[in-house]
């Protein structure tokens, strides 16, 4: 399989993150490499770029974007397989002193959504898998539709997937499994277009997309990882690092903003105190008050792109 990626808001990842030569960064979502080779560049010749990914396919693609053992000698760049929920494991592994920037490009990549095998897409039918790291052996999307209660079925479509419908597709994959395993994507699809009225589904995105993005999620745990690699990354970064974060829904954004919020508050005493008690040192300063999107001609040229927003901060 050809890895491609066409890194989204580059630029700004670029200017915000500001590497210089010798500074440590740290890809947490290394994926083809495509932010990763840029930033590679610009810390080079002295610098480390480190690029963590759970993909052995994004890892293998990565070594040869980055030209690493060829044009790139080996103490440039470091590749690391993982999840980045376990930051601190790895960069502690791999004796990384400290780290001057941090980046998480969220969500799927486009090659695993592209690969039908994988289970990602509503598109291609395919065993319901969506397991970022396919050899790990955690419960698979199947096996999630397979075994979880509808009311769990439903917390998790209306959470993770936002769909006002989450309670009826619950009750209609329920149903649906007593009658026959649903393993694979067109069954789910063929299910959750049942289960949507058809006035919804001729307004709006695909009908299973909040689905998918939901069991997706809950299959990889995802915002519970996102919660444990923000904090682990303020602890690395030395003062005056960055951490970027590109997320593509809102349930990732907010997590971002609001830890960013919890590590930039200067105090958290009640307003009628006339003393502050609390002692709150800020550890972040925020430096997107309003998140960074995709010019109209990256989206042109990305579609992909068109929902990305990027936050930034910066260790005090």
């Amino acid at each position: 399989m050809e890895y491609r990626h066409t890194p989204v808001l580059l630029a700004e990842v670029t200017q915000q993150l500001s590497p210089q030569p010798g500074s440590i960064i740290v890809d947490c979502t290394l994926g083809g490499a495509g932010h990763a080779k840029r930033l590679l560049d610009l810390v080079m010749p002295t610098g480390l770029l480190v690029g963590i990914d759970q993909d052995d396919v994004a890892l293998d693609a990565a070594a040869v974007t980055l030209r690493l053992g060829q044009q790139i000698p080996q103490e440039n760049a470091l590749l690391i397989k993982g999840n980045f929920g376990d930051l601190d494991r790895l960069l502690a592994e791999a004796m990384i002193p400290y780290v001057d920037g941090f980046l998480f490009d969220l969500g799927v990549s486009s090659p695993q959504l592209d690969v039908p095998g994988r289970g990602f897409s509503y598109m291609e039918d395919a065993p319901l898998d969506m397991r970022m790291n396919p050899g790990q052996h955690t419960p698979t999307a199947a096996e999630v539709v397979a075994t979880y209660s509808e009311a769990d079925l439903a917390r998790i479509i209306r959470a993770y997937g936002e769909d006002r419908w989450a309670k009826r597709i619950a009750a209609f994959i329920v149903a649906a499994r007593a009658r026959r395993p649903v393993d694979t994507t067109h069954q789910l699809v063929d299910v959750i277009k049942a289960a949507v009225p058809a006035a919804a589904r001729r307004e709006g995105p695909h009908p299973a997309k909040r689905t998918f993005q939901a069991l997706r999620i809950e299959v990889n745990q995802e915002l519970v990882v996102l919660e444990h690699a923000l904090a682990a990354a303020a602890r690395w970064l030395r003062p005056g690092g960055r951490i970027a974060v590109i997320s593509y829904h809102s349930l990732e954004d907010r997590i971002t903003k609001s830890f960013f919020a919890a590590q930039s508050r200067t105090c958290t005493c009640p307003p009628e105190l006339p003393v502050c008690t609390c002692s709150t040192v800020p550890v972040l300063r925020i430096l997107t008050r309003r998140a960074i999107v995709p010019s109209a001609e990256e989206i042109e040229l990305n579609p992909r792109a068109r929902s990305a927003k990027l936050r930034v901060a910066e260790k005090l």
